[in-house]
């Protein structure tokens, strides 16, 4: 637990060498680094790897194969030949910074181990219940302790829709981004709204029905058609014009752009200022799309465990209630101390904000 197991080619190059000192054929190497190997899978996935013989690259399942995603198995090779495992570069990116993180399997394997036996806090439990509390803990952590903040670069198309992400949950902000580089936030639109249902009526009002009973809906929206043509200039009234309002309205006050959540496709509806433009959607995730394998960080593993101990005791019957009472505190003395570590407060920016107030800061 916490030790590095890979050394500085596998974490900054994602690479292993390997030199034949015998030769022979189907020579097993094993892959050490932290990275999981993947193999080609036909209309699935892609290797997140290559595998290179004297500086040639090889063809997966024609000049080798990749058994249990670890170790790479060659056909053929000669004395002093030179095998290099070759991360790709996407696969690197992705391992830079794991040391501040451990794997859920990993707290659940570490909690069986330091709270789970004879003479232990908790003498016996099942290992998925530890890994449903687990999960529970991760998800109430990521919305206000955790770090689970997301972001996507995207490019809003001629629709002005984009996608809700897969593992989405809430919205952090969203921003456009300048010719700079700098990003100008988007706010959300307040004065508008995406329904959820588009009932189709008749003069009357009256909604109509198929031969089934069910309300007949229509097309697209009216209200969504006309967000899409909205005139910002309209909306800011920066100027006291025809057509445009007097005075400022300060939730809408910008000339950013403005969205909306449209729940019933499922995507962020932009103004048609932000056509073609490119923004910046930050988004909440629960920290448990990809199961096991999610990430906590360290800083936050003491209050995991206790989360994870107090929600097994105080779901079983007939305990006393000064254990469950005593990790009850001690669960929310961990969540405050990880939420402090997991702010990353530094004075020394404090310090620079705050020299452009009226105050003097003496540091």
């Amino acid at each position: 637990m916490g030790l590095i197991t890979e050394n500085n080619a596998h974490y900054y190059s994602g690479q292993q060498a390997y030199i034949e000192e015998t030769g022979g054929s189907n020579i097993s190497i094993k892959w050490i680094g932290d990275v999981v190997l993947k193999p080609t899978i036909e209309g699935a996935q892609n290797s997140n790897y290559e595998v290179f013989k004297n500086n040639v690259l090889l063809t997966e399942s024609t000049d080798y194969n990749l058994i249990n995603n670890e170790s790479v198995v060659i056909g053929s090779l000669s004395i002093n030949d030179e095998i290099i495992i070759q991360l790709k570069q996407s696969a690197r990116q992705e391992n830079y910074g794991g040391y501040a993180y451990v794997s859920l399997n990993d707290v659940v394997n570490n909690f069986i181990v330091a709270y789970v036996g004879e003479d232990k806090l908790i003498p016996r439990v099942k290992r998925s219940d530890i890994i449903f509390h687990a999960k529970r803990g991760l998800q109430e952590f990521s919305y206000d302790t955790i770090n689970s903040i997301k972001s996507q670069e995207l490019t809003v198309p001629l629709n002005l829709s984009v996608p809700i992400p897969q593992d989405y949950v809430n919205y952090v902000s969203i921003s456009s981004v300048d010719d700079n580089g700098l990003v100008r936030p988007i706010y959300p639109n307040t004065i508008s709204k995406a329904p959820t249902s588009l009932p189709l009526q008749d003069d009357g009002g009256i909604q109509l029905q198929d031969s089934f009973g069910n309300n007949i809906d229509a097309g697209s929206s009216l209200t969504e058609e006309r967000f899409s043509d909205l005139d910002m200039s309209k909306v800011t009234g920066q100027n006291n014009q025809v057509g445009q309002r007097y005075g400022l309205r300060p939730s809408s006050t910008n000339r950013n752009g403005l969205f909306m959540i449209n729940k019933r496709e499922g995507k962020f509806s932009f103004s048609s200022d932000l056509a073609d433009k490119i923004v910046i959607l930050e988004y909440l995730s629960d920290g448990l799309a990809y199961d096991l394998d999610t990430k906590v960080p360290k800083m936050a593993e003491g209050a995991m465990y206790a989360h994870i101990s107090y929600s097994i005791l105080a779901s079983r019957s007939n305990q006393p209630e000064y254990v469950v009472n005593r990790l009850k505190r001690e669960k929310t003395a961990q969540l405050r101390k990880a939420k402090l570590r997991l702010s990353n407060i530094k004075l020394s920016e404090i310090i620079q904000v705050m020299r452009n107030q009226s105050k003097l800061i003496k540091h």
